[in-house]
């Protein structure tokens, strides 16, 4: 079967589909008034949504107190997942087409989450419905997953898998093709500064996101030197009335050096002008994404770098504090680290505490069903040369006893995820769903 060319009669509503959902403003709000929309209503709308799509191409669906849900096709007790998420980081940074309009533009559709993790899910959806229509009846339930705060706190796939029960192999789109088979630890830690500051300073919004503004109140004075500051380090950005921003640039955390951070930029430029123990730990140690200059690097052969992204930093006359996300690679020594660099931090006169953890996760890349994703992917771009890799970020695979990332970012596309004017080409959307059709075909079907 030739799934690519029987996608062509899908297409203009696939594209009307992945519009509609990246339209809704499903960002996460914390403790919403309206009961029922424990995220917020636009995570809500975006769940629902869609659900929606399911019941209509004629699925079984299951929503899970509003926070996720599946939607399902197959019969039989072994269990195929696809796990995807409608939550998107914000839209910081300057766009040149509506964050959430869903654009299409020339043979792309613009949007946040038309890469992370919007277009997957809709992707997703079409093969199941590809294969529905073709009336290919799979012997093993597949369920295309859905959370909602994917991009926070997993609070949604936590509950899930609460309720329904673990599949025993799945893979989450939301990340690169050919197929991610470990993924570092995730590791948040809170920088608090009792003592405050003359200067005051806020940038980004949430860990996983390097930051594309900083703003700081700075009184009059420095003006002239931080223009001069941002023209000779190719930066934008303005100064009046003791007010400095600082334009950087979006990426995700898992390679803090795809972005340009615009809270350290901000503070190597500050810290000469204010006497703030946050500031200063940020020029000496945190300017440094791998962290050579504090003395704190480490690589492993197969996961490569520790990576750290200050994903936020505020700074008031009362005091302050930095999040930072960590990415760490298998064999890392932990212990030793945190030892060090909370030491660090008190020399510093800073507190380090521990918010967030999450260990490695990691799969045989010879086992079976890994093959089976790597063979489809092969058929379906000719491409034999990239190899499977393991990855700073952290997808739903990780969920998953037994998962994997697997694309929906071709080798040698630009970089778009947590950034400004983020796309996805409708190329390549389609061919993701093909293989994506493919392989569920061949887990569910076939074995």
């Amino acid at each position: 079967m030739n799934f690519k060319e029987l996608l062509k009669n899908y297409e203009s509503q696939m594209i009307k589909d992945l519009c509609g959902l990246l339209s809704i403003k499903s960002v996460l709000e914390e403790s919403p008034d309206t009961p029922g929309e424990p995220f917020g209503a636009g995570l809500r709308e975006s769940l629902d949504y869609v659900l929606e799509l399911g019941n209509r191409y004629g699925f079984r669906t299951l929503n899970v107190d509003n926070i996720a849900g599946h939607i399902e096709y197959g019969e039989g007790e072994e269990i195929i997942g696809v796990l995807c998420h409608v939550d998107v980081v914000p839209a910081d940074g300057q766009w040149d087409y509506p964050p959430f309009a869903g654009t299409v533009a020339g043979d792309r559709i613009y949007g946040r989450g038309a890469v992370d993790d919007k277009g997957p899910t809709i992707s997703s959806l079409y093969a199941l419905r590809l294969l529905k229509d073709l009336n290919i009846a799979p012997d093993k339930k597949i369920r295309l997953i859905i959370g909602t705060d994917e991009e926070s706190k997993w609070r949604g796939i936590t509950r899930y898998f609460q309720v329904c029960p673990m599949p025993a192999f799945g893979f989450s789109p939301d990340a690169d093709f050919p197929l991610i088979y470990g993924e570092k630890g995730v590791l948040h830690i809170k920088l608090t500064d009792k003592s405050g500051s003359v200067v005051t300073v806020k940038s980004g919004n949430r860990h996983n996101v390097v930051p594309a503004k900083a703003e700081a109140s700075a009184g009059s004075g420095l003006e002239k030197e931080f223009l001069k500051y941002l023209s000779e380090n190719d930066l934008s950005g303005s100064a009046a009335d003791g007010v400095l921003i600082l334009n950087g640039r979006g990426a995700h955390a898992m390679e803090p050096d795809n972005g340009i951070n615009a809270a350290v930029m901000m503070a190597r430029f500050l810290h000469r002008h204010a006497d703030s123990n946050l500031l200063r730990f940020v020029n000496d140690v945190l300017s440094d994404s791998r962290l050579k200059h504090a003395g704190l690097a480490f690589s492993d052969p197969e996961m490569k770098d520790l990576t750290c992204n200050l994903g936020i930093l505020e700074i008031t006359r009362e005091g302050g504090f930095a999040c930072l996300d960590f990415r760490y690679p298998i064999r890392w020594d932990k212990e030793r680290f945190l030892e060090s660099f909370k030491r660090l931090a008190s020399e510093y006169g800073l507190t380090a505490e521990i918010t967030f953890d999450i260990p490695v996760h990691y799969v045989d890349k010879d086992d079976p069903d890994i093959k089976i994703l790597h063979e489809v992917y092969i058929k379906h771009t000719g491409d034999v040369s990239t190899p499977l890799k393991t990855i700073g970020g952290g997808t739903y695979a990780r969920a998953l006893r037994k998962g994997v990332a697997f694309g929906i970012h071709f080798p040698g596309n630009e970089e778009v995820v947590h950034r400004a004017n983020e796309y996805i080409a409708i190329k390549d959307l389609l061919t993701a769903t093909a293989i994506y059709a493919e392989a569920l075909y061949r887990l569910a079907c076939e074995k």
